[in-house]
Parts: C-alpha cells; structure tokens; sequence
C-alpha cells in the first residue's frame, strides 16, 4: 500500500525549497513576540538578536517534535511550531510589574515552563473534546482562523512599523500588490514543481524589485554574525512566581484551545483527520516544545495556523517537508547570519504573499462548511453567531477594553472565542434537549411565502 501523502518523502531539493517556503510564511510571526518583549525590556541590540535567535532555534525544536514524534507525542502532521501571539500581551504585563527588568525574562521562563508542564500532563483530557468539533464547528473556526490572520496580512502590505512616515504608503501597497499578482501569475501559468514553490518565488522576486526603492534592507546581514549559540539561561536561572504562572497557564489554555482548532483543520485539508489520538499527541508537543524552549531562552510554543494556508495552497501535505523547516529554523538559530537572510525580505512583500496564504485558510473552512448541513436552521444559527462573535476583536478591537486584562487575553482571541461559541451552540442546537433539531429545515425570511390558491385557502368559518 503507497504511503499517506502526509508521511511522503520528497527529493531533497524539493524538499528544501518547500521547507524554506514555510520558514518564510511564518518568520515574522516567529521574531515579532522576542521583538515586543526585548522591546519593552529595554534590551541591547545584540541582546535583542540573540533572544531573537533563541525563539527561531526553539521553534525549530518544537517543528521537529509535531512533525517526527517520539513515542505518544507530536500529531505528524504537517505542522509549523513556533512562538505564540498570545502570549505577548501578559508577557510585556510581567515585564512592566517587574521593577528590575533584568529579573523580566527569568520570572516569564519559569512561568512557561510550569504552564508547559501542566499543560503537557492535561491534553489527553483536552484531547476528549474532539467529539464536540462536528464540520458546523470545525468549518466555522478554519474561516476563523483565516479571517483572523488576514489583517496581519494586510498590516505587513502597509510597511514594519505603523509610527514609519511610508507606512500605507504607496510604495508599500504597490509592492504588496506586485507580490500578490506574481504569485497568481505563477499559480496560473506554471505547473508542477514551480507552481507549488509559487509563495517562494513571489517573495524572492518581490524583494528584488523592492530594491530601487530603498525597502529592501541588507543590513541585519552585514550586521550578523556567522556562528551563535543560544546558551542555556543565558538571561539568569527561571524565577516562579504565581501571578505570573497563573497569567501563563490561561495562555497556555488559549493556545492549547487553538492548537485543538488548528489540527482539526490540518487533518482536514491533508486528508487525514485528526482524532482524540493525533490531538492529544499534537497537544503533548505543543507543551513540552513550551516547557523545553526556556531553557534555551525561548517562549511558549503553538502551532502556526498561517502555515495551514500554505499547505492547502501547495497541497503538498507532507509532514517531512515541514520538519525540513524546522531544520533550518535550528540552523538559524545557530547561524545569526542565515536567519538574517529571511529578514531582508520587506514587510509588504510578505504582506503580498500572506493574502493568498491566509486567504486559503478561510477558503478551506467554507470547503468544510459546504458539508455543514447549512440547510439546517440550527446549524445556519451555530455559523452565524459563532462567526460574529469571533470577527468581533478584528472589527472593533478596543469592543473588551473594560474587561480585567486575564479575560481580555481569551476573548482578544477571535480563534478561541468564536471556537468556544460554536462548540457551547452546537450543543445547545443539537445535542441537549429531548429532541434533536435536526431535521428542521433552514428558514428563509426574505423568500416570499407560498402563493395562496382557492385549493390551499382555508374555507371560511360559518
């Protein structure tokens, strides 16, 4: 029997080029949490690039762990690991309680790995709501999980950073848009090997033709040295303090509750549903990548859902080229130089090709949809709210601003609110109560009713 195209081998070329293509979709998301926090911190540029470094080497770990697996843990599926979002707003909370910020980084190391660690013992428990993830659900947090990506797309078109004075400028969108019409051009009218290495391409041109026009900046190459090692606790010994591990495991809760989401949804692009099994394995990866990456000054680990975008765009599903991926998000992590290379690539370049990748995401959860059952009224109500709740911090991201700061950390999250919703609806609609809903068809109140005729008019009352 032929192998699963998940557990494909590729050629090595092959396998390289498509391997770096994921490094590319998902480096900012990797860089951007050290970035904010070294930031905030106050540190030194050689300790920015280092802590920089750290999470890149970490994340590659993490890549390794979901991709190969060891005995029950890692989904092998075609994952992405890296640093997780959602742990930058009660990160920089830690870092502004803390009065001496060299005490920041080792107070949010010891947090991520006690959060790890219970997080780790936890998912075959988690793993047990997979039965509550029907297409009604699954589809509606896949669209989700698109929608909510694509204006971090639309944010890098604009440029690095909103205080620039080119920000949206149209230079910026003009390069985005290039970018974006490249790839389309080369997923039109090229095939194989080409076609699929289409984001590659349209990133390597795009950063090319930003050179005339001063967006291209080699610098952090000429600036990076070749050899790094990101030492053991190289910021001090993990401190564990309560607050801050508490503030940490509500993270790790939110990331395990998308991680749930972002499986499901791979399983269902690459053919190969993940089951209680494959999501407790992929949930263990998740937490010891996290409880492990402090040790060599890395944050907490999740999956990368824009990475999904690029394997349904591919349809390459084979989980040996992502773990290619993780091996050179190691190498950059041991080479300053080498993940430098990837930063030379301008913001709208990759803000053009993150339209298509996250646009994908939200197209293979309509794909799912499709096979909702939408002609179900209760399941057209389950989308309906599920999506609308969790489009809310994307359309009006201040909606929670009165909420304490540990609940703005979930409901700030439209993955993990609009998952919550769906699951608590789809419930409610089709499972409690004494009868199911099921068989009532969808209503619709716009349509006009149905033509009274003399045979259908009820006669009149004496």
């Amino acid at each position: 029997m032929a192998d699963h195209p998940v557990d494909e081998k590729l050629p090595p070329l092959k396998m390289a080029t498509t391997g770096l293509q994921h490094v590319a979709a998902m480096y900012a998301g990797v860089v951007a949490p050290p970035l904010i926090v070294g930031a905030a911190i106050g540190l030194t540029a050689t300790e920015l690039t280092f802590l920089t470094g750290a999470c890149l080497f970490t994340a590659g770990l993490a890549t390794f762990l979901q991709t190969l697996g060891i005995w029950k843990i890692g989904a092998r599926l075609p994952f992405v690991n890296g640093v997780t979002f959602a742990g930058v707003a009660p990160m920089t909370a830690i870092v502004a309680s803390t009065e001496d910020k060299s005490d920041a980084l080792p107070i949010i190391f010891g947090a991520v790995i006690v959060a790890g660690l219970l997080g780790f013992f936890a998912a075959p428990f988690f793993s047990k709501a997979i039965r509550f993830f029907p297409p009604v659900v699954t589809g509606t947090v896949i669209t989700l999980i698109g929608v909510s990506l694509l204006p971090v797309a639309f944010g890098w078109a604009q440029g690095p950073s909103p205080d620039a004075d080119d920000f949206g400028s149209s230079t910026n969108l003009g390069l985005a848009a290039i970018t974006l019409v490249i790839v389309l051009v080369l997923r039109r009218f090229t095939r194989g090997f080409v076609k699929q290495i289409a984001v590659l391409l349209g990133l390597v041109a795009g950063t090319i033709i930003a050179i005339p026009f001063g967006v291209t900046d080699f610098g952090p190459v000429a600036d990076a040295s070749v050899v790094g090692f990101p030492t053991p606790f190289h910021f001090g010994a993990p401190q564990f303090q309560l607050a801050a591990i508490l503030s940490m495991c509500v993270v790790m809760v939110v990331s395990m509750t998308e991680s749930t989401a972002d499986m499901l949804a791979l399983g269902e692009i690459v053919d190969r549903k993940a089951d209680e099994k494959t999501i407790a394995a992929g949930l263990r990866a998740d937490t010891l990548g996290s409880a492990v990456s402090p040790l060599f000054n890395g944050f907490m680990c999740s999956a990368f859902a824009q990475n999904i975008g690029l394997v349904a765009m591919t349809k390459i599903r084979s989980r040996y080229v992502v773990a290619a991926g993780g091996g050179f998000l190691v190498l950059m992590g041991l080479c300053p130089m080498a993940a430098s290379l990837i930063a030379v690539v301008p913001r709208p370049v990759l803000g053009g090709a993150g339209i298509v990748l996250f646009g994908s995401v939200a197209a293979s959860g309509i794909q799912t949809l499709v096979r909702a059952s939408l002609d179900k009224d209760n399941n057209v109500l389950i989308v309906a709210v599920s999506l609308a709740v969790g489009i809310i911090p994307i359309a009006e991201p201040e909606f929670y601003h009165a909420f304490p700061e540990n609940a703005k950390i979930i409901l700030d999250s439209g993955i993990s609110t609009g998952c919550v919703v769906a699951v608590l609806l789809n419930l409610v609609f089709n499972h409690i109560g004494g009868r199911k809903r099921d068989a009532e068809e969808v209503t619709h109140p716009m349509e006009a009713g149905e033509e009274i005729t003399e045979a259908t008019r009820a006669p009149a009352t004496p």
